[in-house]
Formats: structure tokens, sequence, C-alpha cells
């Protein structure tokens, strides 16, 4: 039997999100003139789709379909984010200056969740073959054999960071090929030799873009005062810099979280959804649920999602095969990667990157390349957690 456990926690996670897109979509729905359900029932459509596909993968053999499944959405979504800066402007999608979606049937769909399923699934089988079979190999072999993932990963951040202004996506990518490399049997010293070039290609990208400048800026306008105290005056008057456009995202985020206290404000009771926050219901769900539910609903949310990180990892744990632990693993932190980058954002520790909350945030591509993700680490979970 698949995880019964790991299925029902992501189920409840879904099941959450429905709710909270009815609750926090108020101020959506009045302004566009939706019907006061047109969330919800979206949310829940892309929920039963979810549910569905996740329960149904868990049902396969790994040893058939995992790879066929993983190679399948590795290339659709590269060949969909090839694709797209050719599309005709009604088929690709533009919110915020940025093209990352195709528009099929009514439903706005984003390559990139999609193909970072696929990714991680390539890199498992990638890294099974070539560097975990590997042991004890010189610093320069690392880089030697690290170079064709290296190109591989330039291209891609090409395709996202630049093309479809999404680096925050590049960031989670990132992060999880340099874990991964490092679990399938890479040293610790070339593991931070990577993490240190990568920090150097962040910066870079960065500083080649003014929309990217700006941000920076304005997280730092708000962040400043209580890092810059920790300094001496003579090294903070150095970096402190003059208010810029008001970060009210973050302002807001952070005055809904204020507001919900220890016990929250009430289910459709929050007040920062009502025109002051915008996106609550997508990006902002966690201020929304902290503003509603409180520090309780908050932690609440927080433990399913480091239960689903431990079910996860016993699976990884437990697989023999080198494909299915560093697969189960990749799955794991793309999870922790996205929800830990979402949670700062919203606190202001770090800049908004625009990176949904798997299973939370409203979106249909999101969710359903989550579940699609967390099926096929239920594949495995029949292989490994019944064996006696």
């Amino acid at each position: 039997m698949p995880d019964r456990t790991l299925f029902i926690i992501v189920t409840s996670l879904i099941s959450i999100s429905i709710m909270m897109s009815y609750s926090l979509s108020t101020y959506t729905v009045i302004y566009f003139e939706y019907d006061e359900f047109h969330f919800a029932i979206r949310q829940a459509l892309f929920g039963l789709v979810s549910i569905i596909t996740m329960w149904s993968l868990a049902q396969l053999d790994p040893d058939v379909w995992l790879g066929r499944i993983g190679f399948f959405l590795f290339f659709i979504g590269l060949l969909a984010m090839l694709a797209m800066p050719f599309l005709p402007s009604s088929i690709v999608t533009e919110v915020g200056g940025a093209s990352r979606w195709i528009k099929l049937f009514g439903f706005s769909i984003a390559p990139v969740e999609f193909f970072k399923i696929g990714f991680v699934y390539f890199l498992a089988w990638s890294f099974a073959r070539k560097i975990a079979s590997e042991k004890e190999v010189s610093l320069k072999k690392e880089f030697i054999r690290f170079l064709p993932y290296a190109f591989m990963f330039i291209a891609i951040m090409f395709l996202i960071a630049v093309l479809q202004k999404d680096l925050g996506q590049v960031v989670v990518l990132g992060l999880t090929l340099s874990f991964l490399l490092f679990f399938a049997g890479s040293s610790f010293k070339f593991f931070m030799t990577l993490m240190g070039g990568s920090m150097g290609f962040f910066v870079f990208f960065i500083m080649t873009a003014e929309h990217r400048i700006a941000r920076i800026k304005s997280w730092w306008a708000l962040a400043q005062q209580s890092i810059l105290q920790l300094l001496p005056e003579s090294i903070a008057s150095h970096l402190r810099i003059a208010n810029t456009d008001e970060p009210y995202q973050i302002g807001h985020s952070l005055n809904a979280i204020h507001n919900g206290g220890l016990f929250g404000t009430g289910l459709g009771s929050g007040t920062f959804k009502l025109g002051f926050l915008s996106e609550v219901h997508t990006d902002f769900i966690l201020s929304g649920i902290s503003e509603e539910f409180g520090f309780i609903g908050l932690s609440f949310v927080t433990f399913l999602f480091i239960f689903i990180l431990q079910r996860v990892f016993k699976i990884a744990n437990r697989s023999q095969n080198d494909v299915y632990f560093l697969f189960s693993l990749g799955i794991g932190l793309l999870i922790v990667f996205t929800f830990l980058i979402n949670a700062y954002g919203i606190s202001g520790l770090i800049p908004i990157k625009g990176i949904p909350v798997p299973f939370l945030s409203y979106g249909g591509s999101a969710m359903i390349a989550a579940s699609i993700g967390i099926g096929m680490v239920l594949m495995v979970s029949k292989k490994v957690l019944n064996r006696r």
C-alpha cells in the first residue's frame, strides 16, 4: 500500500486551501464583480484533480512508470518554456510584466511548475548513474563532472530568470540541484564551493535587472533598521538608505500577522484582505492564515509541512534504489525550499519572490504539479515501506 499518512496530510492542506480561497478572496471577487464562490469553486476543481491524480499515480509500479512520467514532465516542460517566447499573446498570459503562463481552455498553465518535477527526476536519474557510483574522486574531477550540469542549469536560468522574469524559481531549482548533488556523493568542499558560486550568479542576475534592484532596495528600506542597530554606527551609516517606494506588501503582510495574534480574528473576519494586501489568497496566503487563525493556525499549517517532509524523507531513507532515494529527497527539498522562501518573504526576512506555497496558494499549476510529485513519491513508497 502507498503511504496513506502522507496522502491524508497533503489532502488536508488542499482542503485548507479551498476554504481559504473562499475566505481570502472577498475583496477580489467584489472588485472584479465575480461570483463570491468563483475562486473557491475553481480551487475545489484544482484540488479534486490533484487528489485524484496523486492517488492514481500512487497505484502505479515505479519500476515502469516513474521514469516515463519523470522524463515526460522534463521534456514537455522544457519544450513549453522554449516555445513560450514565440507563441502569440492570445495564448501566453502576461501578469505584472512577466509571461509565465500558457492559456488553454480558460485556464492558465505554468510550464515551470511541471518542469520542476521532471527536473528533479532527471537529476536523480543522472546523479545515480554519474555520481553515486563513483566514490573518493578529486576536487578537480568533481568540477569536470559537474560542467555538463552547470551548462544545462545556465540555460534553464536564462529561460526562467530572463525570459519569464522568475528568479525565485531559479533559486529553488539551484538549491535543490546543489543539495541533491551533495547527497548523491559529492564532497562537502565541492558543495560549499558550488554554493558560493551560486551566490555569485544570484547577485549577477539581481544586478542586471532594474526591477530586481528596486525590489532589493524596497526590502532593505524596511528591514535595515532591525539589522543596522546591531552594527556600530560608523558602519551602519554607510549601509543605511533613504526609503524608496514604500514596500506596502511586506508592511501589510506584517500587520496582518500581528493583527492575528495568538488565536486569530476568526475565519472570514480578517481585515487586511479587504484591499490592503493584494493576492492574499495566492502568494500571501500564509499572512491571511496568520490573521484569521493566528499563531496557532500558522503553527498547525507549518506542522503539516514538517510532517510531509518527515514522511517523504522516511521514504527516501528506506529506498535502496539510488534513483528512488534521490528523487524522493528532491521532491522533499522542492517543497521545503518553496515553503521557506515564501514564508521568509511574507515576513520581510528576504525580498518577496512571488512563489506560491505548495498545496495552499490559489492556482492550479502549482497544486497539480506538486501533487504529481507527491504521487510519484507515493508510488515509490509501495516498494520501500512494505518491505519486510
